[in-house]
């Protein structure tokens, strides 16, 4: 972890922190996902600098030791794009491997859409690209499809979340979202709320760390939740302000990549978007999908090393 240098830079008019590995090769950035950080993605900058490419992690807006703007409206698309055109701009970068997981992955695919010619090709895991439906809001839709505790609904309530996250230990926060494997749909119930028992014991799987879990904590213990979240919350707004975008395909190469009890891979309709038509259909470029069996959300680091070798495998093509 030496190796990883970090420094911060000036984009779009914040402060973004990045951790990088310097190389002779290309340059391959990735985008992490909520509740995560540039961190999420060691084990595969690691392996990628070994055989010679330059790895760029962020920690996006409003998370880690980047700026935190407060108001939603400051997390649109063309907020976090802006910030990360801005640090290609910054890096004399004009072209990169882009790879992004979560949150990072919603935001590469609109990096993709919006400025395909900083993007030589496309590594991404776990969230499919969701087509823009001009009909009607993303949000009212998942409130008539799943339900008002659904948890991506439970979440636009500003300040609700972030004070029932607060009342128990932030490591403990961390440590229940990133064992989390269950596949089935995610509903919080007001009644229930986002807190959990202090009392929890959670064993940690092997891939994960009590000092991993700390690198997270003591994060997001120092910023809180709200930057993350108000990436959902900015949800309705990005349908508004993309819709000049409606009908656009993805046109660069695409290797998509999830595990069979990712809850986002299991959301009703996901899986034959995926193997039934309609991926391709947006994503003509679409060359390879991989479901690894056994395999929850948090993939590239319950599966580090074969995540890696996948990334390196598709990329090495171009």
């Amino acid at each position: 972890m030496e190796v990883i240098r970090h420094r911060n830079i000036s984009v779009n008019g914040i402060n973004m922190h990045i951790a990088e590995i310097p190389g002779d090769g290309p340059p391959v950035l990735f985008l992490h996902g909520f509740p995560e950080l540039w961190y999420s993605w060691r084990h595969q900058m690691l392996y990628l600098s070994s055989l010679g490419y330059r790895t760029i992690a962020p920690d996006l807006r409003g998370f880690g030791d980047t700026d935190v703007p407060l108001l939603v409206a400051e997390y649109t698309v063309f907020h976090i794009i802006g910030d990360l055109v801005s640090l290609l701009d910054s890096l004399s970068l004009d072209q990169v491997f882009l790879v992004g997981h979560d949150w990072g992955a919603v935001m590469a695919w609109q990096f993709c859409l919006l400025r395909p010619d900083r993007i030589k090709a496309l590594v991404n895991l776990s969230v499919v690209f969701s087509p823009r439906n001009p009909l009607r809001k993303p949000i009212e839709s998942m409130r008539a499809i799943f339900g008002n505790d659904y948890y991506v609904c439970r979440f636009q309530e500003v300040g609700e979340a972030e004070k029932e996250l607060a009342s128990v230990d932030t490591a403990l926060v961390i440590k229940k979202y990133l064992t989390y494997r269950d596949p089935g749909l995610l509903c919080v119930p007001k009644e229930v709320g986002f807190a959990i028992d202090p009392n929890t014991k959670i064993a940690l799987p092997s891939w994960l760390s009590e000092d991993d879990v700390n690198y997270f904590a003591t994060k997001f213990k120092r910023t809180g939740f709200t930057g993350g979240l108000n990436y959902y919350r900015a949800i309705d707004l990005n349908w508004e302000l993309t819709a000049p975008w409606t009908g656009v395909q993805i046109k660069v190469p695409v290797k998509f990549i999830a595990g069979d009890l990712d809850l986002t891979y299991n959301t009703p309709g996901v899986k034959d978007f995926v193997h039934k038509g309609g991926f391709k259909k947006y994503v003509p470029f679409l060359q390879e999908v991989v479901i690894m069996e056994g395999v929850a959300h948090y993939i590239n680091q319950e599966k580090a090393q074969e995540v890696s070798e996948h990334i390196h495998d598709f990329i090495k093509k171009f």
